[in-house]
């Protein structure tokens, strides 16, 4: 029986991520089900596949393209600049130096995105140059740092001049890591997106998933719990299916 529950995408500050861990876990106790913290390393492909997850957060981009299988839970919702319910946005993030440029002034840089399978650092990215590519062209190059945070970093030290950075990582960025982004601007902000699915095992029964839904409302409502929510912007929670995520893919994101 799955039993494993992770929160890995946006665990920048251990501590709060720890202390949210801790707190599903005892809803979940009261609900009679029994809990392992998972802490996924480098392989979150191979983890959000684990038949013995009983929840995890993942992306809205390797949902729709990379797992066929797994159930959706719901999503929380942030209380983050570029958050409303379950949408959220990517920042357009540049150095201070270029503050005062849009989109379009940055043809021919070279920018940088976290993975090839994020939403909110490449595939958004990507459906925003594309009205702009020249014979299928914007940027002179794209490279891929392995997270957000080193995205800025390279930003930072000039190796790269742009990035799409998920709009709840900068907010924790900003208050964990406030020198990473000081010299850093934000010229825009990508279309609102469907935000990062909780997702639960192809083997998760409906009755388990419907105690986990009722655990997570508990966790997003309950004053005893607004502590660990309110340090990671977590201010809701809502039930989503797949079909809420098939903008995507579509690029038809229905707040603009």
């Amino acid at each position: 029986m799955s039993t494993k529950i992770a929160f890995p995408m946006y665990d920048l500050h251990r501590p709060d991520s720890e202390a949210l861990l801790r707190a599903l876990q005892t809803l979940l106790a009261a609900r009679g089900i029994a809990t392992d913290p998972a802490w996924p390393q480098a392989d979150l492909l191979t983890h959000w596949q684990d038949d013995d997850l009983l929840l995890s957060q993942a992306c809205g981009y390797p949902l729709v393209t990379q797992l066929p299988e797994v159930q959706t839970v719901g999503c929380f919702h942030y209380s983050a600049p570029g958050c409303e319910g379950i949408y959220y946005r990517s920042l357009l993030v540049v150095r201070q130096s270029d503050r005062h440029k849009t989109l379009a002034d940055f043809r021919g840089s070279r920018a940088v995105c976290n993975a090839p399978d994020s939403q909110s650092g490449y595939n958004v990215l990507m459906q925003m140059v594309a009205p702009l590519a020249q014979q299928g062209t914007f940027f002179n190059s794209v490279t891929f740092s392995g997270s957000h945070r080193q995205s800025l970093v390279e930003i930072g030290e000039g190796r790269a001049d742009i990035a799409a950075i998920d709009c709840v990582t900068f907010a924790l960025l900003q208050r964990h890591a406030p020198m990473l982004v000081a010299d850093l601007a934000v010229i825009g902000a990508s279309p609102a997106a469907p935000g990062l699915p909780l997702i639960t095992s192809r083997s998760t029964s409906s009755s388990r998933i419907a105690l986990l839904r009722d655990a997570l409302t508990q966790l997003v409502s309950d004053p005893a719990y607004c502590t660990p929510c309110t340090a990671l912007f977590i201010s809701g929670f809502s039930e989503v299916s797949r079909q809420d995520y098939a903008p995507i893919l579509s690029g038809d994101y229905p707040h603009r």
